[in-house]
């Protein structure tokens, strides 16, 4: 799959996503340096949210739980999300400050105005939210774009998952990425689950990835070697920063340990081919072992376990030709440690 103009799965590296969201607050001064700041961790993509309050919450809608540890408990979930309302006008700044930072912009729709918004400002890619999962019809409008969907999957079960990748197949697009999560900030590592990633890749045959709430490294990096293609991390400029995500997400310094951190496990994941690395070539001279012998070997003698063992350097006949060399008679006289050669036996009776 391409979303922008990276490839994204199979051998290709893992696509981290900076997780903008609504820590901007409401300022466009303040998405810009997120924007940069991301880019100088290296992200390969910012994601920001696009809504309107009215639009997403009815003005009786409570606060989730964690919100209310991160925000005023008086406030309505409706006044909290007005403050982290972007205005329109400002997403082409937001898209041009993406493009002159060389990371790629997406955005998370909530209705079909969002999304219809979005179309005509030329998104590459859309990222619908854990809440999209359970909703058929609305994650179909947005598969109908053809532009490439990643999905994550907090709070889902795997029938539902597969009644809204249905609904999306329908429209043609497969271009469908799932991503694990867990719907709470922070999360625990004990609520992960990784292993249900690997079930949706077998089950629907998708790219998969991990979308992180947890305070630590621990679960990226695991998902990686469970096949985790895409990370998704919370990004702030500072934790301590008003609004209901900054506390549990990463500050410029984390994401950037973080990618490090990502990219250096897919070094070391490496190929599914079992061969020796250039550095194991080097050293196998001088680590492996040859067949020597054991004692002062006389000429013409049968060689057999008493006369001959294993000693470095690798130089000489590999110890897997042990057990040929039994029986075998020397043709010459042979010193003790010495390295045994096949021109060293007479091998007509073999």
């Amino acid at each position: 799959m391409i979303i922008g103009n990276r490839k994204v799965g199979n051998k290709n590296p893992v696509y981290i996503i900076a997780e903008v969201g609504v820590n901007h607050n409401g300022s466009l001064s303040l998405a810009k340096k997120l924007i940069r700041e991301a880019a100088l961790c290296g992200a390969d993509c910012v994601k920001f949210q696009t809504f309107k309050a009215d639009r997403v919450v009815t003005s009786e809608a409570p606060k989730a739980k964690y919100q209310l540890k991160t925000t005023p408990k008086l406030e309505s979930q409706r006044d909290m999300l007005e403050k982290l309302e972007m205005d329109m006008e400002s997403y082409r700044e937001i898209v041009d400050c993406c493009e002159d930072n060389n990371v790629l912009f997406i955005s998370t729709p909530y209705n079909t105005e969002d999304v219809d918004f979005l179309e005509k400002l030329g998104v590459s890619a859309y990222k619908l939210a854990s809440i999209h999962a359970v909703e058929p019809w609305f994650a179909s409008y947005v598969a109908k774009t053809g532009k490439p969907v990643i999905l994550s999957t907090g709070m889902a079960t795997l029938d539902e998952i597969e009644e809204t990748l249905n609904a999306m197949f329908s429209t043609g697009n497969k271009q469908i990425i799932l991503l694990q999560c867990t719907t709470n900030y922070p999360s625990l590592l004990k609520d992960t689950n990784l292993l249900a990633m690997q079930t949706m890749a077998d089950k629907f045959s998708l790219i998969v990835g991990y979308s992180d709430h947890t305070d630590n490294d621990i679960a990226c990096i695991v998902s990686i070697g469970l096949g985790a293609k895409v990370i998704e991390k919370h990004f702030t400029l500072d934790k301590t920063m008003e609004g209901p995500d900054q506390s549990t997400s990463a500050t410029p310094d984390e994401f950037s340990k973080l990618v490090t951190a990502i990219r250096s496990s897919e070094m070391v994941l490496g190929s599914p081919v079992k061969r020796p690395c250039p550095a194991e070539l080097e050293n196998m001279l001088g680590m492996r072992r040859s067949i020597v012998a054991k004692c002062n070997i006389k000429k013409g003698s049968v060689i057999n376990e008493n006369l001959i063992t294993f000693k470095r350097p690798g130089s000489g006949l590999k110890p897997s030709t042990f057990d040929q060399l039994l029986g075998m008679k020397t043709v010459r006289d042979i010193g003790v440690d010495e390295a045994l050669k096949w021109s060293d036996v007479d091998k007509s009776d073999e």
